[in-house]
């Protein structure tokens, strides 16, 4: 799942950032309100962490700016503040949890997951190609009776593949959303990965899903 958090203080935007992907989250970082706000509405998004302090556009016009367009994606609002009035008036603006700063991260994941859970309430959690599923919530994969480890890196690629079934991604495309970086002919940080989670979900089985299309990138298929 893909995380959008809308922070200006570096160092929390970065702790935050590591931490969830370690979570095995894939996530984005915008440092001021008016960016936060562009990418919100992108639609791209599974959950947003949206801080109250921000510059250009403060969280909770952010916030209203959002739910004005309908978009309904779930908001955890971070603030310095603890007043009651201030986490009313975040609730009230459109807010599905509000945590204060300074905050355990431990908790933080655990809010992360609540809301997550609460947002697929609407739709499955599953995704499922033929006998392959992954769980978006609990990161467990499987395919039959085969539990699969994947490391974070691993899942992220997995259901980014799931999520675009029967689609070609180029090595840009997946280096962009993956790894969050544009891409660099030099490396094969992508062969290496895709090559690691081929091994996983398709040795041992008689029907490949993950093929290589020469000169252009991956896919992953369910005919």
């Amino acid at each position: 799942m893909k995380i959008l958090v809308v922070e200006d203080e570096k160092k929390v935007a970065k702790f935050l950032k590591q931490g969830l992907e370690e979570e095995r989250y894939a996530v984005d970082v915008a440092s001021d309100g008016l960016q936060g706000e562009t990418l919100a509405l992108s639609g791209e998004y599974d959950l947003i962490i949206l801080d109250i302090f921000l510059p250009k556009k403060d969280g909770i016009v952010v916030l209203k700016g959002i739910r004005s367009k309908q978009l309904k994606t779930p908001v955890l609002m971070l603030t310095a503040k603890s007043a009651v009035e201030d986490r009313v008036e975040g609730l009230d603006s459109g807010a599905d949890d509000y945590l204060s700063k300074p905050f355990a991260f431990a908790e933080l994941v655990a809010r992360v997951r609540s809301l997550l859970r609460r947002g697929a309430a609407e739709k499955s959690t599953i995704l499922k190609i033929l006998d392959l599923q992954l769980d978006t919530v609990t990161h467990k994969a499987k395919r039959a009776d085969k539990a699969i480890e994947l490391t974070g890196k691993e899942y992220a690629l997995l259901e980014y593949l799931m999520r675009n079934v029967n689609r070609v991604l180029t090595r840009t495309i997946l280096s962009e959303h993956i790894w969050n970086y544009n891409f660099d002919t030099g490396t094969n940080v992508v062969d290496v990965y895709v090559n690691h989670l081929r091994s996983k979900i398709d040795d041992g089985f008689e029907k490949k899903l993950l093929f290589t299309v020469r000169g252009i990138g991956y896919v992953l298929k369910d005919e």
